[in-house]
């Protein structure tokens, strides 16, 4: 007797010890195949100067009321960050980013569900179901034939998730639903940098008028006096004439300029998301306008205050969860299922306890072994789209340190010419009232009036241009050092909280190898 029991616990340790075996290999054997994955090239350092070039402060900090200190300009703001469709989609990207994250949250929490069947089977007495119906526990006849059935009962089923996999998942969601976040942030500073642009833009075609009606103006008496002087035979006709096509050609110009002046009325008003409509702008004070003193802090500062930077960082590191959650498919996923309920052919003794109640629980083991090659591509492919994210993120990082020294440098030079062309106007006014007086008295020919009216002319037009790309690259500068950025009120009362993911710190990403 005390043999047969060895035997049997020998039998039984023998079996636990198999099984504990096939577990460990199931656990084991599906790692062994994971490639290697592949490491970026490396990269340069962030310089720690905008090119020798740094202050304390940084400008992107300063708010759009003050940098602007146009109260026109800031309502025109203003009306686009609520009124543009494109800020408006943006929106909706964030609502469904935000989604994912409760879609993804929601994976890898068990589910439940309660449901209720009803059947009418005809079964054949001929089969092993149809003769099994003979008898009947209940009544001592036969079941119903056709034989009803009815069931309630409750499913429950849960993915344990063991590698963190899902819950990866979830994070990756959040990070892009915060680059989402960044990247219409990003769209707000353009759109603010766009609006003031265009805005500059106008005063600018304003004064390109004016110098045109003073032009005009000059001109239409250097004609009446070449008709005097025609008329006192110290003229020709001529002299007459080129007076007169001067005029209609500039006449002409200024009906193009009023063209220019609708479009970028027109395209002022697109922004802002409303119909065709003049806009209100003070055009006086053009040449002395001059916007807040521009600070560029350091270089380290884009990474915080660029949202497109930022955006960068979310996706690369939600590339790197994205290799988590394809790493662990080469694991065993563990499923727990489980049933409770109710099933009985008559609807009286539906809810019969113990009779009528059924239940089942299962756990599953399942990993893959053979034939893993897709897998294998979903992880190489997870790895690729992480090298892609990181180069992008370098590219972007390079793209706004180029910009600021680009546009800083815009502002510099821009500056400096404005003020010589200032004297070079100074010195073209008096010329021409110098000519204007001695082509009076005869003494100089048309030609020479002529000439220096359109040297007058062209130096005004390229100081108007110079002073508004002085202008534009000042706006420019602002938006690439990450100003710009206002808070953003979505339509109808949506409120969307950002939602850090919990786990974000654990995001591994590979560390940069020299290739």
């Amino acid at each position: 007797m005390n043999l047969l029991m060895r035997s049997s616990n020998t039998k039984h340790k023998k079996h636990t010890l198999a099984t504990a075996i096939v577990c460990s290999i199931l656990l084991v054997l599906p790692g062994c195949g994971i490639p290697k994955l592949r490491h970026p090239w490396a990269a340069r350092e962030l310089p720690e100067t905008f090119n020798g070039v740094t202050s304390a402060d940084n400008s992107s900090q300063v708010g759009i009321e003050e940098f602007f200190d146009d109260p026109v300009l800031t309502d025109l703001i203003d009306q686009g960050l609520t009124g543009n469709q494109q800020l408006k989609m943006l929106g909706e990207d964030i609502q469904v980013a935000n989604n994912e994250i409760l879609k993804r949250r929601g994976a890898y929490l068990p589910f439940v569900t309660l449901g209720a069947a009803a059947m009418l089977t005809k079964f054949s007495n001929s089969t092993i179901e149809g003769s099994d119906n003979l008898n009947d526990p209940f009544q001592g006849g036969g079941f119903p034939s056709p034989y009803p059935d009815f069931l309630g009962a409750a499913n429950f089923s849960w993915q344990i998730d063991v590698w963190r996999q899902l819950r990866n998942a979830r994070d990756a969601a959040g990070l892009r639903y915060l680059g989402t976040t960044d990247g219409r942030n990003f769209v707000v500073t353009r759109l603010v940098a766009e609006i003031a642009e265009n805005y500059y833009g106008l005063m600018a075609l304003d004064q390109r008028i004016k110098n045109l009606d003073r032009i005009i103006a000059l001109q239409e008496g250097s004609l009446v006096r070449a008709e005097a002087l025609k008329l006192g035979a110290q003229g020709t006709e001529l002299g007459v004439q080129r007076f007169t096509a001067e005029v209609r050609k500039n006449q002409s110009e200024k009906l193009i300029l009023k063209q220019e002046i609708i479009e970028v009325e027109n395209r002022i008003n697109f922004l802002l998301g409303r119909f065709p409509q003049p806009v209100e702008r003070n055009s006086e004070g053009f040449f002395d306008l001059n916007l807040h003193e521009l600070r560029l802090g350091v270089p380290c500062d884009l990474l915080l205050n660029r949202p497109d930077i930022r955006q960068a960082e979310r996706e690369l590191q939600a590339s790197g969860l994205d290799i988590k959650v394809a790493r662990a498919n080469f694991y065993p996923r563990v499923m727990l299922t489980a049933g409770v309920g109710y099933q009985a052919f008559d609807p009286r003794f539906l809810f019969l306890t113990p009779e009528s109640l059924i239940y089942n629980v299962a756990g599953d083991l399942v990993a893959p072994l053979i034939n893993k090659n897709a897998i294998k591509a979903e992880y190489m492919s997870a790895n690729a789209k992480q090298l892609q994210a990181l180069y992008d993120y370098q590219r972007t990082t390079l793209n706004a340190f180029t910009e600021v020294i680009n546009r800083f440098s815009k502002v510099q030079n821009y500056t400096n010419s404005i003020e010589i062309k200032k004297q070079q106007l100074v010195a073209l006014e008096e010329s021409v009232t110098i000519a204007g007086r001695l082509f009076q008295a005869a003494r100089i020919q048309y030609m020479d009036v002529l000439f220096a009216q359109r040297d007058l002319a062209d130096a005004r037009m390229v100081l108007i241009d110079t002073k508004r790309q002085q202008l534009s690259a000042i706006v420019n500068t602002y938006q690439a050092l990450g100003g710009g950025l206002v808070r953003f009120e979505y339509p109808n009362g949506m409120q969307v909280q950002p939602v850090e993911p919990a786990d974000a710190d654990e995001v591994s990403i590979p560390a940069p190898e020299a290739k």
